[in-house]
């Protein structure tokens, strides 16, 4: 009975938009674009969302980064000798698990990134699969809190150096099962020979994962190569340090303290001399968070604006048909009539706008994937859209429907 009710209601909703034709295309187009905009902005939101919540595969809560400067005038002996001679030190603090050094850390930008092509042979003419260095040691996995899944770690005397003129090059190297795949699709990289800039080397292990110094960038995310040295870059180092679990503060000031006795060699700046992984984390994502903070605040407005629309215009009709209501309520017409009646209007009109809003979303998609790093948008994202915008628009018609149906018949008439 209520079906048959809907479907004979459907005539004169038709004919009463019919007669309201700019009003009606002004909604159903506000709702098209709320749609085509929110749903790309949420897509975007959605994926920020999920590119900064990548893990680095490290022990990220146990572990801080000292930024090492040299002052001028040391040659890369004494270098090496003062990075030996701090590595003890840092190591024999209370509260410290392990430590070593490299030249970057997860998440530190491009600033002393090595990338290296790995080839499979040595004449190989195809662009190889490439992979970020870190320069390591024996310490290094333990450092980082990554586990073996095959092999095993670096020997003391596979330990060489690295200059920043240096090719990389070394007798091991360890990798990341997500390089180790692109080498070795079927899955046998272990012990295998390839080939990196500075000559051949063998894969003795294999790591889960392990984020890059770089935060943007699909191809290398979690492509790192650990390389056996330590470096004798004239400009500086770093330390990676973990900790057990204790608070961090006061290792920290524990470990700058045990580097003093050779602190006329270095310099570490006040301010931003150390940083945590969690805090390079904040840092590297600052504007990712602002973004999907923004666009969500977009969104939210966009919808509050097509519900205030929606309320406004449907105010609007009842205010103009008081005397059809009275008739309607007169002949008989229930209070559900009249509420179902403004209901079914406004789902004609929001689904009017959906249809040409889904048409507008993939376009917008399809524009934005040309000039942003972004992936075709599932069909599901606008369709949740859609169902938002149309319990939106029931949730908004439904004060002056509520209104309509509550005005008695002769009052309805009478004020008309």
């Amino acid at each position: 009975m209520r079906l048959a009710r809907a479907f004979m209601q459907l005539s004169p909703i038709l004919a009463a938009l019919g007669r309201h034709k700019v009003a009606t295309l002004l909604i159903g187009l506000q709702v098209a674009l709320t749609l085509a905009v929110a749903s790309n902005a949420l897509y975007i939101v959605a994926t920020r969302v999920v590119h900064l919540s990548r893990l680095t595969g490290t022990d990220e809560a146990h572990i801080f980064v000292i930024r090492n400067g040299w002052r001028a005038g040391q040659n890369p002996t004494q270098v090496e000798a003062t990075i030996r001679a701090d590595l003890d030190a840092l190591r024999r603090v209370t509260g410290v698990r392990d430590a070593f050094a490299s030249q970057t850390y997860p998440l530190a930008g491009a600033n002393g990134i090595i990338i290296a092509g790995v080839k499979l042979q040595q004449d190989q003419s195809t662009r190889p699969p490439r992979g970020v260095v870190y320069l390591a040691d024996d310490h290094a996995l333990d450092t980082f809190g990554v586990s073996l899944e095959e092999g095993r770690n670096f020997r003391p005397e596979e330990i060489t150096t690295y200059s920043p003129d240096d090719k990389p090059t070394a007798p091991a190297i360890i990798v990341t099962r997500n390089l180790a795949d692109k080498l070795f699709p079927d899955g046998n990289a272990l012990g295998k020979t390839v080939y990196l800039p500075g000559g051949p080397t063998a894969i003795v292990g294999i790591v889960a994962s392990l984020q890059s110094p770089l935060r943007e960038s699909a191809a290398l995310d979690y492509s790192s190569i650990l390389l056996p040295a330590r470096s004798r870059d004239p400009d500086g180092v770093v330390y990676l340090v973990r900790t057990e679990a204790t608070p961090m503060a006061p290792v920290i000031a524990a470990a700058l303290k045990s580097l003093e006795p050779r602190g006329g060699m270095r310099i570490i700046d006040a301010k931003d001399g150390v940083v945590t992984l969690a805090g390079a984390r904040e840092q590297a994502y600052a504007a990712d968070r602002s973004v999907a903070t923004l666009l969500s605040i977009v969104c939210g407005l966009l919808m509050l604006a097509t519900a205030g629309g929606i309320v406004g215009l449907s105010s609007f009709w009842v205010s103009q048909r008081r005397t059809q209501i009275g008739i309607r309520r007169s002949l008989g017409a229930t209070t559900g009539d009249i509420l179902r009646y403004f209901h079914a209007e406004n789902f004609l009109i929001v689904s009017g706008g959906v249809a040409l809003g889904l048409v507008l979303a993939v376009l917008a998609n399809i524009g934005l994937m040309k000039v942003y790093p972004l992936q075709i948008m599932p069909l599901y994202v606008p369709l949740i859209g859609a169902i938002v915008l149309w319990l939106l628009g029931q949730l908004a018609v439904w004060g002056p429907a509520s209104y309509a149906a509550k005005v008695p018949p002769v009052v309805a008439i009478r004020t008309s």
